[in-house]
């Protein structure tokens, strides 16, 4: 029997403003707002950016980034980036701030960290071949 295929997964990440969280990923990041809702007041937002989708909602609580629950668990989420060395380059470039900067970590990776308008740590990298 051929086992069904999973091909993504995303995070749902709370923040304080859907707006405001939004705007930081399409400015700062690149990702492109492919929902954003309702009209007149967005509390829930998606956005994406190759095959990488978050999405995000404000529901009057503050967000809870890993980190502040246990410190060694720090990354909210893990971002494929086969090329992070130009990837870092184009967020550089943006005024992004790295929380880690590019650098091959020791459990074998390449790549940076940084922390969202929300304190959501993302790692974009790849392994080391």
């Amino acid at each position: 029997m051929t086992r069904p295929e999973i091909s993504a997964i995303s995070p749902f990440f709370i923040v304080r403003d859907a707006v405001s969280a939004l705007s930081f990923y399409r400015d700062k990041l690149g990702f492109e707002i492919t929902f954003q809702g309702p009209d007149d007041d967005p509390f829930f937002g998606i956005v994406c950016r190759g095959g990488a989708m978050i999405m995000l909602k404000s529901v009057g609580v503050d967000p809870l980034p890993n980190y502040k629950r246990e410190p060694a668990a720090r990354w909210d989420a893990y971002l494929s980036a086969p090329d992070s060395d130009a990837l870092a380059a184009e967020f550089a470039s943006r005024g992004v701030e790295f929380s880690e900067p590019l650098k091959d970590t020791h459990d074998g990776l390449r790549g940076f960290e940084i922390k969202d308008s929300d304190g959501y740590v993302l790692f974009f990298g790849h392994p080391r071949s």
